[in-house]
This record gives structure tokens, sequence and C-alpha cells, in this order.
């Protein structure tokens, strides 16, 4: 018991990935393996949410592979941050395994997609928890070889046009991660982030040039992978072309990934270089802001009107974290688990839809509010909820946002967030008006599993629900979540024991 508390750190690692081993044993053996990655999502979230009980109460954990010792073993670091995200990971995974269970098909899941699940899962997890980042990179490349094959699942002709863009747009980026990391090493000479952050806080004046470039590199190879601008060409696209439930994975899960990352390195080894990657940082999230206002009030497609949403998401919590504020960076986590929930609760309501009426677009259809107005109210609903209407759980992480911004005299900044919700409101009440309400149009499929496909919709609603209301009680842990980012020391010396 004791050797297992020791290394509770490993489980949201483990246990997806022993899942997924388990799964590719029984490749065409489909009940048994819904049974199995259901099984393996709810056991993956109670080892998270245990994760997230111990660390609130003995601090940052660290487990050292091979019994070395920081730096120079590899480190998987589980503070707040990290342990409420693969909690919340776990959550979205098992509620995604759940609704594919009516919406994915059979064809589809004999090739592998349970198992592709949980391995995907296993390098989102690592990525969350290493704290090496060469090992970051590993786990990025597990993320990525899952997403591969789930992308392409089905075989059809826009899947494999978008998986060549994908697959040429990532290997890009994991080339310049890997510049970026060899040029980190030829400086500190360490690859362990925390003993990183201690060594780059004794360089001179004369490496900061070096380590504006390396920060320009970071933000290039983070920024592909989250959608920032200008490297979101290939998003739209991409994330159109695969069945709703790796659609929500992706929108939900994956661009995060790049988020986190950014969060983590920035807050680390770039938070006193104020003079150009911060700066640029913040002039890039802004733009993705207006590009992704562009792009979701230009569609009737909910589809794509959701992925420039993400574009949004993305831009207001990179900002809110290149201010580098107390305000600023509760109100990016807040907001970023309010996101992971809202986006992903989102796309599986359009995929209910798009089962219902056979479209994604709002103008081959109508008036489905009175085929389904239960899932009609659930789309309104998320659509306040991704606008910030209060008491949802948008509203508090935006207000923090702000006002981080405005305190900051930001005051450009903190306007363009501001007004960045009314057109996320205006972008989505315009399909509810266009496709749920008025008159009765087009062929509506009464025989989807409606009432089961709602179950996981219905969950992750009462979580945004409850997530805004119960902010007093979830305070504590993006306090604890944030300690970390605002004072670097804390995951140092957690780490090397200093």
């Amino acid at each position: 018991m004791k050797l297992m508390i020791n290394n509770i750190v490993l489980l949201p690692i483990l246990i997806p990935f022993l899942g997924s081993i388990m799964l590719l044993l029984l490749p065409k053996k489909i009940i048994v393996q819904r049974i199995a990655a259901l099984c393996f999502g709810i056991l993956l979230l109670f080892g998270s949410g245990f994760l997230v009980y111990y660390v609130h109460v003995h601090g940052i954990q660290v487990v050292n592979l091979g019994s070395w010792k920081a730096p120079f073993g590899i480190s998987i670091v589980a503070d707040m941050l990290a342990a409420l995200l693969t909690f919340t990971t776990s959550l979205l995974v098992t509620v995604v395994i759940f609704y594919s269970f009516y919406s994915i098909g059979k064809p589809r899941e004999r090739f592998l997609y349970y198992p592709m699940i949980l391995f995907m899962i296993v390098g989102v997890n690592g990525s969350f928890l290493t704290g090496d980042i060469f090992n970051m990179f590993v786990f990025f490349e597990v993320m990525l070889m899952a997403s591969y094959v789930l992308l392409v699942i089905g075989g059809t002709e826009i899947q494999l046009k978008a998986t060549i863009k994908y697959l040429l747009i990532n290997v890009i980026g994991s080339a310049f991660f890997v510049v970026a990391v060899g040029l980190l090493y030829s400086m500190i000479g360490s690859l362990n982030m925390a003993d990183i952050s201690q060594k780059i806080s004794t360089l001179g004046d004369h490496s900061y040039g070096m380590l504006s470039v390396v920060g320009v590199l970071f933000l290039f190879v983070f920024g592909l992978k989250a959608g920032v601008f200008p490297l979101y060409f290939w998003l739209p696209g991409s994330y159109f072309a695969p069945p709703m439930p790796i659609l929500a994975l992706f929108g939900g899960l994956l661009t995060k990934v790049g988020v986190y990352a950014i969060i983590r390195t920035f807050s680390l080894f770039f938070h006193q270089e104020t003079s150009f990657v911060m700066p640029l940082l913040s002039i890039l999230a802004l733009l993705t802001i207006v590009l992704g206002i562009i792009g979701a009030i230009s569609y009737y497609d909910m589809k794509t009107v959701l992925i420039y949403n993400i574009m949004i998401a993305i831009g207001v919590i990179l900002y809110s974290l290149s201010l580098m504020t107390r305000e600023s960076l509760n109100g990016a986590i807040f907001y970023l688990f309010h996101d992971m929930i809202i986006k992903t609760a989102l796309f599986l309501i359009v995929g209910t839809i798009i089962a219902i009426t056979g479209y994604s677009s709002t103008k081959r259809f109508s008036g489905l509010m009175s085929v389904k107005p239960a899932l009609s109210w659930a789309f309104f609903i998320g659509t306040l909820g991704l606008a910030g209407i209060p008491p949802l759980s948008g509203f508090i992480g935006k207000i923090f946002i702000v006002e981080g911004a405005f305190d900051s005299q930001h005051f450009v900044g903190g306007t363009i967030v501001l007004v960045s919700s009314l057109f996320v409101l205006f972008s989505m009440i315009k399909l509810f008006t266009k496709g749920i309400w008025g008159v009765k149009e087009g062929t509506f499929n009464l025989q989807v599993s409606y009432k089961r496909m709602m179950i996981p919709i219905v969950v992750l609603l009462a979580l945004s629900l409850s997530y805004g209301i119960f902010t007093d009680a979830i305070y504590p842990f993006i306090k604890q979540a944030v300690d970390p980012l605002i004072d670097p020391t804390i995951y140092i010396h957690a780490v090397l024991g200093e």
C-alpha cells in the first residue's frame, strides 16, 4: 500500500497504458472492448481524482524513475495544475467512450478505436505530468501517433486528406521541438524543467538574446499544436474531418495540451524574459481571438463554428498567461477547465444533432425544437456556458482575466476579451435561431439512440453549471494550481528537494 501511495503520480499514465495493451489483444470483440474501455475510464477517473485529493493535502508529488534523483533522472511531477488536468481528461474520455457506444459505429470500433483512445490518453496525461522537457516531447509523440490512427479511422476521403495535412504539420512541429530542446540543453546542460528554471535565473544578460530565440521556438512548436495565430491554418480542416466523438476529444483535449505546454514552459523558463517573448505571446493571443471571432461569425456550419470558438478560447487563455499576474492566471486556469468541459459537451450535442438531421449546416434544416426539445435546450444551455453567461462556468474565468488585464493597464486586450464573449454568443445564437428554432424543415431520423446519447451531455452540462455555482469550493484548488506559476521556486523545491 505504501509503495502504491508513493507512486500514485504514475496512475494516470499506467491505467490507460495497461488498458490499451489489454484491448489490443481483443480487436474483434466489440462488446468486451466497450465494457473494458468504460471500466478503465472509470478506474482512471477514480485514480486521477485521488491524485487531486492527495496533492491538495500533501502538496506537489514527485516520482523519480529508476531511483535516479533529479535532475539526473526522469521526474514525473504532479502539482495541482497537472493533477486537475489529468482528472478533467479522465472525466472527458470516460463520457466520450460512453457516447461512442451509440455514435461511432461498429466498423470503426473494429479498427482499434478504444485502444487508440486510451493510448492517446497515455500521451496526454504524460505530457501533463512529466517534469522533463525531452520526456514531454516523447509523450507528445505518443499522443500524436494515436491521434493519427483516430483521425483516419473510417478511411473516408475527407479524413485521408485531413490526416495527411495533420501529419505533415505535426512532423514539422516535432522537428522544431527537438531543435528547441537541443538549443536549451546547449545553454543549460539539463533537461529537467525545474533544474532548467533554476539555472536560467543565474544566466547573465548576454544570454537573454539566445533565450528569446528558444522562447520563440517553443512558442512556435506549442502554438502550432494549440492553434495560435498564424499557426492555426491546419485546425479548421483537420478537425472538421473525424467523427464527432473523436472531434470532441481533439477539441476538448489535444489543443489544451499545447496550451498547457506553453503555460508550463513560459512560467518556468521565460517568466523573467518580459522584453520580447511575453509581449509577442500577448499580441499573437489577441490576434488569435480576433481571427477566431471572424471565423465563428462567418459560418452556419455547427462544427466549423465550434472549431473557430476553440481558437477564441485558446487566445483568451494565452493572453491571460502573458500578463503573468495572480488575477490573470486565476482566470486562465478557471477558463481552461471550463473550456475543456463545455467544448466537449457542445461537440457531443452537435454530434447528436447531426445524427438526427443528417447535416452539420443549419442551412439544411430547422425546427429541431419541435422534434427534440431536450436536445435543443441542451444546445442553448451549452451556448450560454460557452459565452460565459452566469451562473455557468465561463463567467468566473472571464471576470478574473478582464480584471487582471485592466489592473495591468492592458485596456485594449481586456476589452477584446470582454467583447469576444458577445461574438461567441452571437455565433452560437445564430445557429440556434436558424436550425433549432423556427418552422420544421428537413427530414429527421427519429430512430437514433437519442436518450442514451443525452446521458454524457447532461453530465457535462451539470458539471459546467456546478463549476460556476460552487466557485468558492473550487477556488482553493485553482489557487494551489496557480501558486507554482506565480512563484516557480515552489515547483523547483518540490522537484529538486532544495
